[in-house]
């Protein structure tokens, strides 16, 4: 009986509050046609989808704090399982949420009628957004057919690299052990790992597992495409080799480096120097392997595994973290991990069409671009997570433990989740105090680390990772910035062609790496007559004609 009094109640109480809706029409059409928040101090929420990311709440100590400032709340969503087809729906429907980082598919908003432009926006209303961009702001124009502005956001303007995952790592205990052996080459790092290996063929009860990849889904571009790239020398341009010259554009695989780094880890497999599961395994289970401390290297990003790292400090496993190493092929390659691309541009977060909220939307976003909210977003709040010491911000020694340690800690706390993918100044950027605008200071990530990685480092006689590998004045400045981010256009033959390419080569060269060793030219070179076959050639010049394109569109030419 009370179970249906409560339900009664609750009919009754919505025919109510639907009434009261309805009858205060003239409000709601003021606060729709304007954008903003009618003079309410409710605030608004904005739907946010964000092709990056888990699903989470917008009510942490950041968020509530960016609310206050903003009058914003947002509903944020992400796609389940990293599910490619959700703007491609969003489409199909005509329905789009507030904000949109749509990656690589913005074009197919575009085309569709899904956002829209930004410059007037920025002209009249986009202060910090202005400043911010300064002379870079041309990055974010569309194309030459097209230059208007549809997103903002996404990467630093302004980066100073003080951290590299160097794409091959390699545990400090191994190095150790072994005397802290200088490591470069792919030759160098396999006789560390099969020494090792030799000396310790299990480690904590389980069977040790020299190199472990994780091949199974899209991270296959991670741990198996991009490596062979970095050790060929060359920069990370996705799936791209450029000449920065001539902007010359490569489908990478077609490229001899590219093979002699494939043979190599095919020797490894045959060494059984390889995890045998690198290319079936799910993410939970390589993060798994990982935490165990038995994995004695990988070929991945420190945003890949940071779990793991974690887990394995949780555990007292400190010295079976990763040390990032600059690996190449041989001598004769120059690790690009320090590559300066300028502010990379192409994507970022757009303002929907559909949206009734767009001018509150843009204002949003012009506020995330401001000092206080790039303070905020970095640093947390004052007398929260950090305090202020001579003029200057010092993290709490508790906080700091955290987000060196617990991979959770960002999204409970807010501290660092908002910078990715909102506007924001760079690890190089420094506020109207001459601070870094990042916690990510020379200083500051020498405080945060590890015992076993400082002893690691001074037996390098370097204080960061970073000053083991070759530096920014010793490489090229990208003159396209970086060629992943391209917005390619939407159902042209580059988005078709490469569809076709990049499948082949994930099928062929998984197959490649794990066949017999007498079996890989062959195999190689039926991939590349399939690739030919699928129109390679016609890729490379369109690629390279929409590279120069952009260096066009930059002023960079």
């Amino acid at each position: 009986m009370k179970k249906h009094l409560s339900v009664l109640l609750m009919l009754v109480l919505a025919s109510m509050l639907t009434l009261a809706a309805c009858g205060d029409d003239s409000a709601s059409d003021e606060n729709d046609s304007s954008g903003e928040n009618g003079g309410s101090d409710e605030p608004v929420t904005l739907t946010f989808f964000s092709s990056d990311g888990q699903e989470k709440a917008f009510d942490d100590p950041v968020a509530q704090k960016i609310t206050e400032e903003t009058g914003v709340v947002l509903e944020m969503d992400y796609p389940v399982g990293g599910n490619d087809e959700a703007i491609p729906l969003m489409i199909a429907g005509g329905e789009y949420p507030d904000l949109i980082f749509a990656k690589g598919d913005l074009g197919k908003l575009i085309d569709a009628g899904g956002v829209i432009k930004l410059d007037d926006l920025i002209e009249e209303r986009g202060d910090n957004l202005k400043a911010l961009y300064g002379d870079q702001i041309d990055r974010l124009r569309n194309s030459l057919d097209d230059p208007s502005i549809y997103q903002v956001g996404t990467y630093g303007v302004e980066d100073e690299p003080m951290k590299t995952s160097g794409t091959f790592q390699m545990q400090l205990e191994v190095l150790r052990e072994l005397g802290y052996p200088e490591i470069n080459t792919l030759e160098e790092f396999e006789d560390a790992l099969t020494t090792y290996y030799e000396m310790y063929p299990e480690i904590n009860g389980q069977k040790t597992l020299p190199l472990s990849l994780q091949g199974s889904d899209w991270r296959w571009l991670i741990t198996v495409g991009n490596p062979a790239g970095f050790a060929g020398g060359f920069p990370d341009d996705g799936q791209w080799v450029i000449d920065n010259d001539t902007g010359e554009t490569t489908y990478k695989f077609m490229l001899p480096e590219f093979k002699e780094y494939f043979e190599w880890l095919n020797g490894m497999n045959a060494k059984g120097l390889l995890d045998p599961e690198s290319f079936t395994q799910t993410q939970d289970t390589y993060i798994s392997k990982l935490s165990t401390g038995r994995v004695l290297s990988v070929a991945d990003q420190d945003w890949n595994i940071g779990d793991a790292r974690s887990a394995l400090i949780q555990d007292g496993m400190e010295n079976r973290t990763f040390a990032p190493l600059p690996v190449t092929l041989d001598e004769s390659k120059t690790h690009q991990g320090l590559k300066d691309y300028g502010f990379a541009g192409g994507w970022g977060i757009a303002i929907s069409s559909t949206s009734e909220n767009q001018e509150l939307a843009f204002d949003f976003l012009d506020w995330m671009a401001s000092e206080e909210a790039q303070i905020l977003v970095n640093w947390g709040i004052e007398g929260e997570h950090y305090e202020m010491v001579d003029g200057e911000r010092v993290m709490f020694e508790e906080v700091r433990e955290s987000l060196n340690t617990n991979s959770d800690y960002p999204r409970e706390s807010g501290v660092g989740y908002y910078i990715y993918p909102f506007p924001q100044w760079g690890t190089g950027a420094v506020d109207s105090n001459g601070q870094s605008i990042t916690r990510d200071t020379r200083e500051q990530v020498i405080d945060d680390l590890l015992e076993p990685e400082q002893e690691a480092l001074d037996a390098y006689d370097i204080e960061l990772w970073v000053d083991g590998f070759p530096q920014r004045d010793e490489l090229e400045v990208s003159r396209h910035g970086a060629a992943a981010n391209f917005s390619i256009p939407s159902g042209s033959d580059i988005q078709i062609i490469q569809q076709r390419a990049d499948d082949i080569t994930e099928q062929r060269v998984t197959e490649a790496v794990l066949a017999e060793p007498s079996e890989f030219d062959q195999l190689w070179d039926a991939m590349i007559a399939e690739l030919e076959e699928a129109g390679v050639q016609q890729l490379n010049e369109e690629m390279t004609e929409l590279t120069q394109n952009v260096r066009e569109l930059w002023g960079t030419n």
